[in-house]
């Protein structure tokens, strides 16, 4: 487990992170502490809170330097063996009732003693700015972030059937050698596909399925057959030598 088990240390807070998610105050979407926080089911999905937990990611990345792979361990450690086994301490931290000190002494007294200085400034930094509800939108713009500075993207691919390790590394070999950045493949089944494979890199789809081309032939056929159909009307609204 990545979590750190010594309490031995106090953090230091004059690392730099707090100055660089000062930044993030005039970014729009930020909102005060007055305003109601969004559920935490709807953030993951908020595009307004994946720009803002973008800024917060971004920032944590920088203070961490080259420790980032360290740091963002350390960040899953805490959601997946802190704040997932226990609900109630999570939802002390991320609820709207409990007010930012309250949430700070929480974190002085439970967290910053077992985590790294930078960890630990940046859950002050997300606690002061109510942001707390952004935790696992915030981590998972982190590793992207990560990803692409090492010039690392995450790839899907859907095929019909599951695909080999064999496979899965043709399938890397080809997209590396068309994009300018190392592909890490996700993959996912989807039997209606029939065959062939859907890509998507971010927003893009490049769809080469067979239910797609059969789609795309359907298509073809439909509008053959109307343009036949149109052509005939034609040939007898207007007979020739009329």
């Amino acid at each position: 487990m990545l979590w750190r088990k010594s309490r031995n240390r106090r953090p230091d807070r004059d690392d730099g992170l707090r100055l660089n998610f000062n930044s993030a105050q005039g970014v729009p979407g930020m909102a005060s502490q007055d305003q109601q926080q969004t559920p935490e089911s709807d953030v993951l999905n908020d595009p307004s809170a994946v720009a803002v937990a973008r800024v917060y990611a971004n920032a944590l990345l920088d203070a961490a330097a080259g420790a980032a792979d360290a740091v963002l361990g350390e960040f899953a450690s805490f959601l997946a063996d802190v704040l997932a086994p226990n609900p109630k301490f999570r939802a002390l931290l991320v609820s709207g009732a409990t007010n930012a000190d309250e949430k700070l002494g929480l974190i002085e007294r439970a967290i910053a003693s077992v985590c790294s200085p930078q960890f630990a400034n940046f859950l002050r930094t997300l606690t002061e700015h109510d942001r707390m509800e952004l935790l696992d939108t915030v981590f998972q713009q982190a590793q992207l972030l990560s990803e692409e500075r090492a010039g690392r993207k995450r790839v899907q691919v859907t095929t019909a059937a599951g695909l080999s390790d064999n496979e899965i590394g043709r399938i890397r070999t080809q997209l590396d050698a068309c994009f300018p950045f190392e592909s890490i493949i996700e993959t996912d089944v989807d039997p209606a596909l029939i065959g062939g494979l859907v890509v998507q890199i971010e927003n893009t789809v490049y769809d080469s399925s067979l239910r797609t081309r059969l789609d795309q032939l359907r298509d073809r056929m439909r509008e053959r057959s109307l343009h036949e159909i149109q052509s005939g009307r034609d040939r007898f609204s207007h007979p020739e030598g009329d």
